[in-house]
């Protein structure tokens, strides 16, 4: 898995804004948020919950359902489990994401009536509902270890995540944007293997949850879009730096209690597994350039403004490039595949791709 592009030590800020005017642009598009965002949420009437795609407890055949639940997971393999799993962990981190998304408009009351802060709440409380799903159906199907997946849970929020946005909120909400896309196709493609792997249940599961991330991503993208349309020298300027400092998934500081590389190594089955690819990477940067009209900013742009578009627009090809280079040089070397244990599935050993 790819998440970031080529390192650099991005010494240039954008200079075009400050970001208290940032802030101030974000808060003056109140109006808009509330046609254009709280739209996007669905009332919570008409909305699924996790007991909706789970063995109803309350049942009389409860027991019968959890055992067909069961006997369906023991033909799933490990690597399916390493990567189901993981993108459990980074759903349940949500405290994190509420806290940061709150600071990128400056609200922090728990009871504000403005769009933005109704928004941030309807967001939360459907993301809320990932985690409970993905950790319940971990719970039931017996194939993870899960305390060990509970101690990772617990390490990721203790940790916090890495947003190089340094308070700007166009650079937050750049983030967001890639990170509900990433989401979308990471839930996406789980869904569509459990389907190939004869679990029609789980895929169900996993595709609801794709459902609500593909809406949060247009929700976001929404609004990168309207600062590109009343800003564009300090969007572009805020989407180079985004891409130059690197766009780290949100559970980068995952840790298990025993291996210090345990976001490396469950991205590399990710990647091997087609979950969450470096081409998925390039094709989310080509989605978004194309999306917010990048290429065709006009005269209007600063210098600055002009080397970002360069540089953004240049780089889904430089990340296919790389990639093509690295799978030339996996194919002349030929190694052994290399093997890791992990923790959530009992220690059994998976087969990674770096």
């Amino acid at each position: 898995m790819i998440t970031a592009t080529a390192t650099s030590s991005c010494n240039r800020r954008e200079t075009a804004m400050t970001t208290p005017e940032k802030a101030d642009v974000l808060r003056s598009l109140d109006g808009w948020a509330e046609s254009n965002l709280l739209p996007l949420l669905k009332p919570v009437e008409r909305s699924w919950q996790p007991h909706d795609l789970l063995p109803d407890s309350a049942s009389p055949g409860f027991r019968e359902a959890v055992d067909e639940l069961r006997a369906r997971a023991l033909e799933i393999p490990d690597d399916y489990y390493v990567c189901l799993v993981g993108n459990m962990v980074t759903e349940e981190a949500l405290p994190t994401y509420h806290a940061a998304l709150n600071s990128f408009v400056g609200y922090d009351c728990p009871s504000s009536g403005d769009a933005w802060a109704r928004w941030s709440r309807g967001w939360t409380a459907e993301e809320n509902r990932h985690g409970d799903l993905l950790n319940r159906y971990l719970y039931l199907c017996g194939r993870v270890d899960v305390r060990r997946v509970e101690q990772t849970i617990h390490h990721l929020i203790n940790s916090g995540m890495r947003l190089a946005s340094d308070k700007c909120p166009y650079r937050g909400f750049i983030y967001t944007a890639f990170q509900e896309r990433a989401t979308a196709v990471s839930h996406g493609n789980t869904a569509r293997r459990a389907k190939a792997l004869g679990d029609d249940s789980l895929a169900r599961i996993c595709g609801a949850i794709a459902g609500d991330e593909k809406r949060h991503e247009a929700a976001y993208t929404r609004v990168v879009e309207e600062l590109f349309r009343l800003t564009p020298d300090a969007a572009v300027c805020a989407l180079e730096y985004m891409m130059r400092e690197r766009i780290l998934m949100p559970a980068y500081y995952m840790f298990d209690g025993r291996d210090p590389e345990l976001f490396r190594h469950y991205a590399a089955v990710a990647q091997r597994l087609g979950v969450y690819t470096t081409a998925d990477y390039a094709d989310l940067v080509q989605h978004f350039v194309e999306r917010w009209g990048v290429a065709g900013l006009g005269p209007g742009l600063t210098g600055e403004g002009r080397r970002a578009q360069e540089y953004v627009c240049s780089l889904p090809e430089r990340v296919r490039k790389m990639e093509r280079l690295d799978a030339r040089r996996r194919r002349r070397r030929q190694p052994e595949p290399r093997r890791v244990a992990f923790s959530w599935v009992f220690d059994r050993q998976v087969e990674l791709q770096l």
